[in-house]
């Protein structure tokens, strides 16, 4: 079934285990609220064996597996990387205007205002 998706390749994989960190913690929370919903954890089946129900089973896999993503997401660092690698992106915006600027013979102190207004803007989109 997998060979046959058209499956691109992962681009920015620490925005990709992000992604994955939240889809763990839906299935974790979605598993939560089955077993919130059991009104017994074990049953006896028809031999009068008693066993536990498939929907525990799922959440102690659900919880397992959210620790482990969780767990590498902050041993990776990948938030601090990933506002790095945002910091560096806003720094060549800003030296692609500083040098269109140049070119274009704006003084000095122009260049200094239109400077903070990127950085200003620059920082409004990252706040949205």
């Amino acid at each position: 079934m997998l060979a046959e998706l058209d499956v691109d390749p992962v681009g920015d994989p620490l925005a990709g285990l992000l992604k994955l960190a939240g889809q763990v913690l839906a299935w974790q929370e979605a598993t939560a609220s089955l077993v919130n919903s059991l009104e017994s954890v074990r049953y006896r089946a028809a031999n009068g064996a008693e066993q536990l129900r498939a929907e525990v089973a799922l959440y102690e896999r659900a919880m397992d597996r959210a620790a482990n993503v969780l767990s590498a997401i902050a041993r990776l660092g990948i938030e601090e990387r990933l506002a790095r690698v945002t910091e560096q992106q806003a720094e060549a915006v800003i030296g692609a205007i500083e040098a269109g600027l140049a070119a274009a013979g704006v003084p000095g102190e122009r260049m200094a205002d239109a400077r903070r207004a990127v950085a200003r803007h620059l920082r409004l989109v990252e706040a949205s």
